[in-house]
């Protein structure tokens, strides 16, 4: 099985950036980690700052990926690029967030990727991203 993580702007940051709410942990330690726990998953990784990088991958990988985990990070709430993006492919999407986006700010409550993926998991911290690694290897 092979699943694709994609993270959108800023998560570069992670362990830097706001850790009260994204933790002090960068996103490659946890990445190691949760390669560990998954010898048998060909876990792949890339990030991007832009949308148009965020589009290439989700096209790249969507047709040879088992499943995509996705953080568009502030381009969930904007990007009906994305949407359209994972609709054009096969792969299942799980979109994931790091915080819970319904306890932050009203604009963070409404994604624009939802309606296109299979599950939304957010609020479990980095643990989310083993929560959607456990959902798209049922």
């Amino acid at each position: 099985m092979r699943i694709q993580i994609i993270n959108g702007p800023n998560i570069n940051l992670l362990g830097k950036r706001e850790p009260s709410v994204y933790g002090v942990v960068s996103f490659e330690d946890y990445l190691a980690d949760l390669r560990g726990k998954y010898p048998g998953i060909e876990i792949d990784y890339c990030q991007s700052n832009s949308e148009g990088g965020l589009i290439d991958k989700i096209q790249e990988a969507g047709f040879n990926a088992d499943g995509i985990v996705l953080n568009a990070g502030a381009y969930t709430h904007t990007s009906i690029a994305l949407q359209d993006a994972i609709r054009s492919v096969p792969s299942p999407v799980i979109e994931v967030h790091i915080s819970n986006v319904h306890k932050r700010e009203e604009f963070r409550h409404t994604s624009m990727i939802a309606a296109a993926c299979k599950g939304v998991i957010c609020g479990f911290g980095l643990d989310s991203y083993r929560l959607a690694v456990e959902a798209l290897s049922c």
